[in-house]
């Protein structure tokens, strides 16, 4: 790999303005696939779960999953979108290895939801993120490479494509520029990406692991010279699948673009992948514009027009959002801001939260899930929630210690027991 030119990253936005975008595509938790009814397992056989629907075999015709219909909506209400009472599906035209119909039925001028926000909050300052639009599209089958350094098609010696995935109800996302960021422009979009992760789980109609492809997130990135009303070319960082990658690829972009504008050069938008061992972004392809997908209303498909009372019902059905959750536990918890921020970088909300309604003290519950369990589940490579044990029986252990019946892991008893013996 050639060594690229960077420009320190505090030099380079002193003299640029970045402005970021997302595109975020979630897999839905459905049971079938988007206009079929294969499965959707992960991990299955290659190429187990396929029909001559997902395969884009002739004659063969697709019907819409109902329930993807309804997870997107999900989505849609909960980023404070509009609702769209008449959407339809559009063919989406380009090449692509592991896409079997040579198409991709996506939306195009007409989605399911538009206009709408996520409000995040970064070092004491909360930042609204507008979201253009939330629609709805099938996913891609999976190239494996095979040979080769980079496990890219590049250098490889074959490859062989599974369509399991080929079909299955994928949402995209996509944020409207935030521009005005600064330097913090790496730490909102990993903020932003982290909040919006953990709005879609507590909607329960995706997953979000990352580490298995069911959340990942296109990386846009533009500079222009400070004091400019015009906004700089944009490039865009395809399939980030870490949070820690999506920061890393904002702020690897502002460096290479600064060392381009710098040397008076021009950048090309494009496509880019970013190598997760150095935090470094290649160039892939040009930027398709969407004159060049051709597209045109899906012929097999009749629009979708969810009835008002439909989507009332969902919208009344959507749970609490985990920022409002986040502020009323830290409000009966009596916990700083500091606190709070620990046992979300630790993952440990969740299970604080379960080991609390199971009886424990707050005090207790985190004592527990950021002192011991945390150093167990670092050393497995772990969430905290995935460790065999249970929020219950933790606050059981939390109360046999409490009251002396057992000692903590440093070996000490309560004060209560202590001081019952000296009475």
């Amino acid at each position: 790999m050639t060594t690229q030119t960077l420009v320190p990253f505090g030099e380079a936005t002193g003299r640029y303005e970045p402005v970021i975008g997302l595109e975020t595509h979630v897999e839905l938790g459905t049971r079938t696939k988007m206009f079929c009814g294969c499965t959707t397992t992960f991990g299955a056989e290659p190429n187990s779960q396929v029909c001559p629907v997902c395969l884009g075999l002739p004659g063969s015709l697709p019907v819409v999953n109902r329930v993807a219909i309804e997870y997107t909506i999900r989505i849609g209400l909960a980023l404070n979108c509009t609702i769209a009472a008449w959407c339809r599906f559009a063919r989406k035209n380009y090449f692509y290895p592991d896409m079997p119909k040579n198409f991709q039925i996506s939306q195009y001028d007409e989605p399911l939801c538009t206009d709408g926000y996520l409000d995040v909050t970064t070092a004491g300052q909360t930042i609204r993120v507008g979201i253009e639009r939330v629609h709805l599209e099938e996913d891609t089958g999976k190239s494996l490479h095979v040979g080769g350094a980079t496990g890219r098609i590049h250098g490889a010696e074959y490859s062989l494509v599974d369509y399991n995935r080929a079909g299955i109800p994928l949402v995209e996302i996509v944020t409207k520029p935030v521009a005005g960021t600064g330097a913090d422009a790496p730490v909102v979009a990993r903020t932003y990406v982290t909040e919006l992760r953990d709005l879609v789980r507590s909607l329960g109609v995706s997953d979000v692991r990352m580490e298995e492809g069911s959340l990942r997130c296109d990386v846009n990135v533009s500079l222009s010279p400070r004091g400019s009303s015009q906004w700089g070319t944009r490039t865009e960082t395809k399939n980030v699948n870490s949070l820690r990658s999506v920061q890393r690829a904002v702020e690897f972009e502002i460096e290479r673009q600064a060392a381009v504008l710098d040397a008076g050069g021009r950048v090309i938008q494009e496509t880019r992948h970013l190598h997760e061992d150095s935090g470094t972004t290649t160039s892939g392809r040009s930027k398709e514009e969407a004159q060049d997908y051709r597209y045109f209303p899906e012929p097999d498909l009749v629009p979708v027009a969810p009835p008002a009372g439909w989507v009332a019902q969902i919208r009344a059905s959507l749970p609490e959002a985990p920022s409002a959750r986040r502020a009323r536990l830290q409000a009966e918890w009596d916990l700083s801001d500091l606190d709070m921020d620990a046992l979300s970088n630790a993952g440990a909300l969740d299970p604080v939260a379960e080991t609390v309604a199971a009886g424990a003290s707050p005090a207790d519950a985190r004592k527990w899930w950021l002192g011991e369990l945390a150093r167990r589940a670092n050393h497995a490579g772990l969430e905290p929630s995935a460790l065999a044990i249970t929020p219950a029986q933790v606050a059981r252990v939390a109360e046999l210690v409490s009251s002396g019946v057992m000692a903590s892991a440093d070996g000490s008893r309560s004060d209560r027991r202590r001081a019952g013996r000296r009475g």
